[in-house]
This record gives structure tokens, sequence and C-alpha cells, in this order.
């Protein structure tokens, strides 16, 4: 099979299908569905983008993967996040009859989630939701601005009666969050915060949990460390995060080296996420590790983008961690010994999820809430990590 022309990115291609054919019953329940490698063989993409779109599948409860063994269709079950996020993309005239008024509805809007980061938000506010007896409706933006606005005028022609928004990437600034904010409806945003807006925010204290996993580093015996990342674009979690890793080399005397940095990969955000910006972000970090040699650890700010780095250092012929040491933010859990373990910062993501929901529920009942909280993320040492090469 070879790739479309159309802009769809093909980890959504390959989702769309799988999930039509799961749908149609040609993979029956309890049925084995391809694997990441036997998707990246017969899509001709990288296993990057397969593994993507078997996460989306289990997102939405469609497989279970279960390490070690596969991927395989899951009990039918009505997903009710999406049911709503397809009556939510109605008409408007349909919408404002969809919502039974007696109990409470919160609409959430995404920019996407995985294994990796954002399942484990949605179990924490789905969690929420049912103990404080009110229903979640879902709409992904993908992160675009445009679907971000329009995902908010949806719900509320929809009748939700509070808004979980994970902003959309980039500096631009939503002009219906600020409509919100002005019109003091109930809303927290989860991730990051908007400077200069009043808006309730419930996130992970990012540069504290930079600075701990760079501190791990230099205790490993690691000076030249290159952070990677996308270009900051004001999202204050990436400045927090550059922020936090500067300040560890302040408080032990390191000088940072910014000609280390990577700091314009793009192929892991939304709107680039596709076999060609993939390729050419690799290649980028495998001319970038061969001309700075000394470099002995990769600080990447997300777990896609360690996976890139994973990739190039293999490309480059280095061993991992013998001879590169890679920390991360965030990775899917692997139980049985079924996958990679990343030495990462773990983001304490349902918890997260659960004070979101609880606090747009107090807003909503006329209570004051922080305006904003931040969580401690933990250190999960891995297997790309150990002490520095000698030089």
């Amino acid at each position: 099979m070879s790739e479309s022309t159309s802009s769809k990115p093909m980890y959504e291609k390959i989702f769309d299908e799988l999930k039509q054919r799961i749908v149609t019953k040609d993979y029956q329940l309890g049925e084995r569905v391809p694997s990441e490698k036997e998707l990246a063989d017969a899509y001709s993409v990288s296993r990057i983008t397969s593994k993507k779109a078997l996460e989306m599948l289990a997102a939405e409860q469609l497989i279970v993967r279960k390490p070690g063994r596969g991927s395989f269709v899951a009990d039918p079950v009505i997903d009710y996040l999406e049911s709503g996020a397809n009556v939510a993309a109605g008409s408007e005239g349909y919408a404002s009859n969809a919502i039974n008024h007696d109990e409470k509805t919160i609409g959430l809007i995404i920019t996407d989630f995985g294994n990796s980061y954002g399942t484990g938000l949605i179990y924490g506010m789905e969690q929420a939701a049912r103990d404080n007896d009110c229903f979640l409706v879902l709409r992904r933006t993908f992160g675009d601005p445009d679907n971000e606005e329009q995902s908010i005028q949806k719900l509320l022609n929809l009748g939700v009666d509070g808004l979980i928004v994970f902003p959309a990437q980039g500096e631009y600034f939503s002009a219906e969050i600020l409509k919100l904010v002005i019109g003091k409806f109930p809303l927290v945003l989860v991730d990051r915060h908007l400077k200069g807006v009043a808006a309730a925010s419930i996130s992970t204290d990012n540069m504290q949990a930079a600075l701990k996993g760079t501190e791990y580093l230099f205790d490993l015996g690691h000076k030249h460390i290159s952070f990677l990342s996308p270009p900051p674009v004001d999202t204050t979690a990436v400045e927090d995060r550059i922020e936090g890793f500067i300040q560890a080399h302040a408080q032990r005397g390191i000088v940072v080296d910014k000609g280390l940095w990577v700091s314009d990969l793009t192929s892991t955000l939304p709107n680039s996420f596709n076999e060609e910006n993939i390729e050419r972000d690799i290649s980028r970090l495998v001319s970038h590790l061969k001309s700075n040699p000394a470099i002995t650890a990769l600080f990447a700010i997300e777990y896609n983008i360690a996976l890139l780095a994973k990739t190039a250092v293999e490309r480059v012929g280095l061993r991992i961690p013998e001879d590169i040491s890679i920390i991360c933010f965030d990775s899917p859990p692997t139980h049985l010994g079924g996958g990679y373990s990343f030495t990462h910062m773990q983001q304490n993501e349902e918890e997260m999820g659960r004070i979101a929901v609880e606090n747009v529920l107090s807003i909503m009942g006329g209570h004051t809430v922080p305006n904003k909280v931040m969580l401690e993320a933990r250190l999960i040492p891995g297997e790309s990590t150990g002490s520095a090469k000698l030089s």
C-alpha cells in the first residue's frame, strides 16, 4: 500500500482503515490486528507512525494492546466520549436538544492523545466525571487553532455547562478562550497556562521536572547534554522545561552550551506528523550527532522526539546507553517487558485530569479555585540512561 497524496496524515489514514475493518467485523472480537512492524511495512511508513495509529485505536477502546503478544480487537463498548464528539459535530439546531440538562456536562477540547501522553488525562477526567455524576464530551483539535475555535463554539452550542481546554500549540492566542474568560464561563486549562489570561489552569511543574531530569544526567557524569525540542513559540510547557534545564546547569556551575541544542524539530507537532518530516528530523539529528561527538546525553522534551533521537543514534552506529544516554518526558507503559523503556519524567496525568474536572465543577458552583495548580513529575529510570562514557 503506497502513501496517498491526500493531506491527511498517514497515521490517521491507517487508524481510519483499521477502525473501519473493526467496525465492519472484518477483524473479529479477540482477533489479532497487524503489529507496528507489519503496518509499517504494509503502508511504507515508519514504526513511529504505525505506533501512533495503534495508540489511537487503543485510546478509543477498539483494541487492547498486550505487551509481548500484540494488539487484539477489544470487547465492543460504546465510547461515550466519541459519541459526544459526534453529536457536537452535528447541526446547531440538533445540538441544542442533545444534552439532558438535569445532569452537568463538561466539554473537553484536547489537541490529541495517545499511550505516551493524554490517555491518562482522559482516564482521570472520566473517573472524576463518574464520581461527580456528570458527563464528558470530547473534541480533538490536532493542534489546529481554527479547530480549537470551532470546537469551543460547537460545544457551547451543544449546551455544555463548563469547558476543559488543552490549548493548541503555538503563539496563537484563541479569541474564543478570551471570550470565555471575559464572560466568566466555567473554564479550566490543562497542561499549560496562557500568559496574561486569568483562567484557572492545571499542569505539571515543568520547570522542576526538567531540572530534576537534568540533575539525574549530571549525577551520571554527563556534562555535554543536547536539549531536543520543537520551536518554543511561546508555549509555556516548552519554555518552562527549557528554564528547568538551564537552572540545573546554573545550580551545578556547568556552562550551558546552546550550540549542542536542537530546537527546530517539528515532525512531532500535530499538523506536521508525516513520513517526510519524520525523516527530515532524524537526518537533522544524525548530522548534529556527527558534528558534535562530545555529546554524551540527549534530553528530549517529549516521547516521540526520544524515538527520533533513538533512531538517529542507532543510524550513527552508537549504542544506548553505553555511548549516549536519552531521557525524555513521558513514555508508554512497558508491562511484562513488551517494549523499550526510556528513562523519563512521568507526569501525574490521572490526577491532573481529576483536578481539572473537580475545579471546573467548583467554578460552576460559584466557588473560587486556584489560578494555577502544578503537580510534581516522577523520574522513572529505564534502559536508555547510563554513566557517561570516559573521554
